[in-house]
């Protein structure tokens, strides 16, 4: 058994050799300090919340900027612990979901790392086309990037420069976590504090039994989450999938929150009881899965493929109309995956449809797995997890079903100004070029129409 206390010293140490040579760790570990850093800013935030008068926060992000508030605001919503604003997060360009933000009476949080994600961009300039007010805005992005600079140009109320050596999915404990959470009615300085009270021999040794389990074979990683803290799996799995999808590895992660067993599988039960006590976990799964690489000898702070589909996009973008791409009838789904299974696979759905469909998502999630010998399944909406577990479909272990499910036609008709396309016609493209990324690494992937997801067998 490695000498957990030994691993403990050389990464708080940051030392790069934990990691495959030319890794990123360089300029991608300052999470590792950034919660002592916000809980010294927590005064100030909360100076900042109490100076807005809206009762609703809409956030505009994607990925690592969006999953970890996601996973604040309805925890904060479920449990009632204390007061504060409703948390909308925002990280779909479906139009029908666009056109459904509550833009209008909410105060707007733009985020984004490198300033230049499409998605939040976009999504900024829609925004402000319902809300021209600077003061209604606050900007969280690193330093330099051309968002801050836009904010600048355009009196943005608030930007808060990030420090730039950590990366999206790293992030939920620096000031693109603590700036929402703090509008959101959390104690900043609570919430970093349960951070830095995390058991690191414990995180490296969670880490190193999920490395060693992947490479046995039981690579799924069945993260248990109990009812009220069931969101905590939209932050995990993108974590665990971006971080170790990659040179043919990785760790597939199954969030649930009932028990799914398998001889696949390897069951890590989390068991939070306030809400304030996600930083602990927060910081916890971080410390793991910076060790999971080491186990793997992969780099888990990079993201080789996620720029593929994004590559895909612009280039069917740049060639409109869209193209024509087969489809299958919905009803063949079961048939499909049980002809294309293997031992070891596991099946994704990919849902690029508007949000709230998430219990009939979850259903049809349920009815694959029991129809297939309890196989892992997992499921999420398009194009997010194109920024999450996106990278473990390409760049993991050839062992992805992938369920591409699009709708019939567009969902509204919502513009972008300054472009040549809508709404409607961005995702649409997001859905193509992830089918053409898939298909280039060789992965198994059917392509359905269904408005409704009951439709599906």
């Amino acid at each position: 058994m490695p000498d957990t206390d030994e691993l403990s010293r050389r990464l708080a140490a940051r030392d790069a050799s934990l990691w495959p040579a030319r890794n990123v760790s360089a300029n991608r570990l300052g999470w590792l300090e950034v919660p002592r850093e916000i809980e010294r800013q927590a005064r100030r935030l909360a100076s900042f919340a109490a100076s807005i008068d809206q009762d609703t926060v809409v956030l505009l992000g994607m990925g690592g900027s969006s999953l970890g508030p996601a996973v604040l605001g309805a925890v904060r919503d479920r449990l009632g612990e204390f007061e504060g604003r409703r948390l909308v997060v925002c990280d779909t360009t479906d139009p029908k979901t666009v056109a459904g933000l509550p833009l209008e009476d909410a105060f707007i949080l733009v985020s984004s790392k490198s300033g230049t994600t499409l998605e939040p961009n976009v999504l900024f300039d829609h925004a402000r086309t319902r809300v021209a007010d600077p003061a209604r805005y606050a900007v969280v992005t690193d330093p330099g990037t051309p968002l801050e600079r836009l904010a600048g140009e355009l009196g943005i109320r608030h930007v808060f420069a990030n420090r730039p050596d950590i990366g999206g999915r790293y992030s939920v404990l620096s000031y693109f976590g603590a700036v929402p959470a703090a509008l959101a009615g959390y104690d900043v300085a609570e919430l970093c504090g349960r951070a830095l009270e995390a058991d690191w021999r414990e995180a490296i040794e969670l880490g190193l039994a999920m490395g060693e389990a992947a490479r046995q074979g039981r690579d799924k990683a069945t993260i248990v989450v109990d009812e009220p803290f069931g969101s905590f799996g939209l932050w995990i799995e993108q974590l665990i999938a971006e971080s170790t999808g990659k040179r043919g590895r990785g760790c597939v992660p199954v969030p649930t929150t009932e028990a799914e067993q398998g001889d696949d599988r390897h069951v890590i039960e989390v068991h939070p009881k306030a809400a304030h006590e996600l930083g602990e976990q927060f910081f916890r799964f971080e410390l793991a899965i910076a060790m999971a690489g080491h186990v793997l000898e992969i780099d888990p702070f990079d993201e080789p493929n996620v720029a593929e589909s994004k590559a895909n996009t612009s280039r069917v973008l740049d060639s409109l109309p869209l193209p024509e791409v087969p489809s299958r009838p919905p009803e063949e789904v079961f048939s499909w995956i049980a002809a294309e299974r293997r031992p070891g696979d596991y099946v994704s759905l990919q849902a690029y449809l508007p949000f709230g469909q998430d219990e009939a998502l979850e259903a049809l999630r349920r009815r694959v797995r029991d129809a297939n010998g309890h196989m892992a399944v997992t499921a999420g909406y398009g194009p997010r997890f194109l920024h999450s577990t996106g990278q473990l479909h390409k760049g993991g272990p050839n062992s992805v079903l992938a369920v591409q499910i699009v709708p019939s036609g567009p969902t509204g008709e919502v513009a972008i100004p300054h472009k040549a396309y809508d709404f409607a016609t961005l995702i649409a493209a997001q859905a193509i070029g992830d089918h053409e990324s898939l298909l280039a690494h060789e992965r198994r992937v059917i392509r359905v129409v269904a408005d409704d997801l009951s439709l599906i067998s």
